[in-house]
């Protein structure tokens, strides 16, 4: 279970390759059982390769050609999939941890620019106000546009203390300047509160080494302030984009007593793993309530999933996102490492959720302040990632839903709707059902009620 693997739900795509007699040399037993054409294919990229660095009208940076090759084999597989060079296998290290430095959002690549997936709580970005969906087009004056992923990611990293000025596009806006100032993240990925004097409220915004024992000690709290008077717990996933594996299972197994939490299976059968629960529920039986939406993705989905299966958990709010693989970090010699999609995973009942999500048990939808009505604030979720990995179970896919979550407690649907089923109160969704539209050669029902 402690094995280096970790789901993120949005990976940095990075750009990359290697000359025909490099890569020879990292694929080793795999390039041998490759067919002809394959060699002809990699003796080609060596031709390439040797004909670029003799003869470019400037005297080529090799490095950075071998790395922007091996990143566009692997962002020809799948979204997430990526190479991270030296320095960008520390700072994913130093990530997962729950601490390092920039401005605390989540990002993506689509259509050439910067998309904003969510910004984290307490963080620069957060305080700023920057959004969900939200299009980062230059940094610094300098456009977005033909630089990858991580190159960006890079730029809005920096000192602590540096000023950075990013030109943002948010849908019926003109693009506008937000300046942000540079600060040390400390991602502190368990926060907690009481709520109504007798229901513990936790905040998992990510899936970090910390997350467990952050939720170890919420609960503690509540047992020891509350006591008897506690009546159940809000998970809240919302807009948790994800992270390490082993934390997702952990968090599952702290309110599960038995059974399996996820399963992951590979290309070959022999590769499948199953996860099960210890004994020992820690919530001693208490009701559970998780919310999700739209930006709940990867880790938080295995919790949600995991929960709803056993019927541990009532799931309100919106579908989640749909990522549904898991990416295994493979480091390489010294020299970076491979972030690589090697199996896909199941929830205990055997759901595959890739490119579809969640579905929550009760659909709640938020309700827009006045001036995000009408504006986009749903993420497309997993099928809408290019080259996104296919339900292999078939079916629609879907996935991803309204990633808005009101700054005032007071507004937020989702948590009253919570609250209220924890304190025994029916809660029924908000959402009107689709009308359905006559069949050919029927008249539409007109009938006054």
């Amino acid at each position: 279970m402690k094995k280096n693997t970790r789901l993120q739900n949005f990976g940095l795509v990075l750009a990359g390759a290697v000359s025909a007699s490099l890569l020879w040399h990292a694929f080793g037993a795999a390039g041998a059982a490759s067919n002809a054409d394959t060699y002809k294919q990699l003796n080609l990229f060596g031709d390439v390769f040797d004909r670029v660095r003799a003869d470019y009208v400037e005297e080529p940076n090799e490095q950075q050609m071998i790395e922007a090759a091996i990143n566009g084999m692997l962002n020809s597989l799948d979204p997430h999939s990526s190479y991270m060079n030296k320095k960008q296998f520390q700072d994913m290290s130093v990530q997962t941890r729950g601490e390092f430095g920039g401005l605390g959002i989540e990002v993506t690549m689509e259509n050439g620019v910067i998309k904003v997936v969510a910004p984290i709580d307490d963080t620069p970005a957060k305080r700023a106000g920057v959004q969900a969906n939200d299009l980062i087009i230059k940094i610094d004056g300098t456009d977005v546009q033909g630089s990858t992923l991580n190159d960006a990611v890079d730029k809005m990293r920096g000192k602590i203390g540096t000023d950075i000025v990013l030109t943002i596009q948010r849908e019926g806006k003109e693009p506008f300047d937000q300046k942000l100032t540079r600060d040390k993240i400390r991602v502190q990925s368990v926060k907690y509160n009481v709520e109504n004097n007798d229901i513990g409220y936790i905040r998992i915004s990510s899936f970090t080494e910390q997350t467990q024992e952050g939720l170890e000690k919420a609960m503690e709290h509540f047992r020891t302030t509350l006591g008897d008077k506690l009546k159940g717990y809000i998970i809240d996933l919302r807009n948790d984009p994800g992270g390490l594996l082993d934390m997702a299972i952990s968090v599952s197994d702290t309110f599960l007593d038995k059974g399996e939490i996820v399963s992951t299976r590979g290309r070959h059968a022999d590769e499948t793993q199953r996860f099960n629960a210890t004994k020992g529920d820690l919530a001693g039986g208490k009701p559970v309530v998780v919310l999700i939406n739209g930006g709940s993705a990867s880790a938080s989905e295995i919790v949600a999933g995991a929960l709803q299966d056993h019927k541990r958990a009532t799931l309100i709010g919106t579908r989640s996102f749909g990522k549904g693989s898991v990416q295994t970090i493979i480091p390489l010699g010294g020299e970076g490492a491979l972030r690589l999609t090697t199996a896909r995973y199941y929830t205990p009942a055997g759901r595959s959720i890739q490119a579809k999500g969640i579905d929550a048990d009760i659909v709640i939808e938020e309700e827009l302040p006045p001036e995000l009505k009408g504006k986009n604030v749903s993420t497309e979720g997993e099928a809408g990632l290019k080259g996104h990995l296919t339900n292999e179970g078939g079916g629609d896919e879907g996935g991803g839903s309204s990633a808005y979550v009101p700054e005032d407690k007071t507004k937020d649907l989702q948590l009253k709707a919570a609250i209220d089923l924890l304190n025994g109160v029916k809660v029924v969704s908000n959402v009107k059902p689709k009308e359905e539209k006559p069949k050919d050669g029927e008249k539409p029902d007109t009938t006054a009620n």
